[in-house]
């Protein structure tokens, strides 16, 4: 059910930047040492690739003067990286939500200022580099195989790794959560063998509240996709997720909805990649 969100990504409401090169340059110290955090004691190989390229990223962005709008959805999708990062770096105060047969799970905590996230945790038969490709290279395809999902729309893209999107969540049986659409900034980065998928919820003026929809907001959000250390064929994926339906709807249907919707979800890229490489499959014969 739900939305576009459940699409993977997005966040909470922003703010326009004061003094964008000041902010910049926090938001890179702060990534920095999330990252360095969530990969626990010692240096890793991805660690040290994304800050290479957080820095590559910083002079790209003062090269190509991007305006002062632009500018506020880099920072932003930064900004939800960075929180991301941090909140999935604590592993205290995490309670089991569902523990599904093929082991897939969803845990969930309580976070001051921004209330439950949930955290899918599963293992997929698939490289990183190749559920990447399908979760960002083909987002605009996801309706065709996600159910929650009717339409996911690339309104903008700022550089090589943000963009702007509109999503429009799948009509609910019994419509127990009616019409929602969301507006999100979203940040993709591939550094080395993991690939993030991370985002908030924004403001674009090309994009208004539409007639017969609510707007809600998501966030933060991340996706974070790494080789499995014992089979680097298959792929350690990791989903935060926290949302706002707005509107009158009781937290624990919302909380069930929600952890539910995780897990279809991991079920429904199982099918879609599966699908897709028999296809591959028969077009080699």
């Amino acid at each position: 059910m739900l939305p576009a969100t459940f699409k993977l990504c997005a966040g909470i409401s922003y703010r326009h930047a004061r003094n964008m090169t000041g902010l910049r340059k926090t938001a890179m110290v702060a990534i920095n040492h999330e990252l360095s955090r969530l990969s626990g004691p010692g240096p890793s190989g991805w660690i040290s690739q994304v800050r290479r390229r957080s820095s590559l990223l910083s002079s790209r962005i003062e090269e190509k003067a991007f305006s002062e709008t632009d500018m506020s959805y880099i920072k932003q999708g930064e900004e939800a990286l960075q929180k991301s990062i941090s909140i999935l770096s604590d592993q205290d105060g995490w309670q089991t939500e569902i523990v599904a047969a093929n082991g897939d799970k969803v845990l969930s905590k309580v976070l001051p200022d921004i209330g439950k996230v949930f955290k899918l945790e599963v293992l997929l038969d698939q490289r990183p580099d190749n559920l990447y490709g399908e979760l960002v290279d083909n987002m605009e395809q996801m309706g065709e195989w996600n159910p929650n999902v009717k339409q996911i729309k690339i309104l903008q893209r700022i550089g090589q790794d943000t963009m702007v999107t509109h999503e429009m969540a799948a009509e609910t049986p019994g419509n127990v959560v009616g019409p929602r659409d969301f507006v999100s900034v979203r940040c993709a980065k591939r550094r080395g063998s993991t690939c993030f998928l991370a985002g908030m919820s924004t403001h674009y003026a090309g994009m208004p509240e539409q007639k017969g929809f609510v707007r809600a907001e998501n966030g933060p959000t991340c996706i974070v996709m790494r080789p499995s250390t014992e089979d680097p064929d298959k792929t350690k994926f990791t989903w935060l997720l926290s949302i706002d339906l707005k509107g009158w709807i009781p937290k624990t249907i919302i909380n069930r909805v929600l952890s539910q919707t995780q897990v279809d979800f991991a079920q429904h890229l199982r099918q879609r990649m599966a699908a897709g490489y028999s296809m591959e499959a028969a077009q080699a014969c």
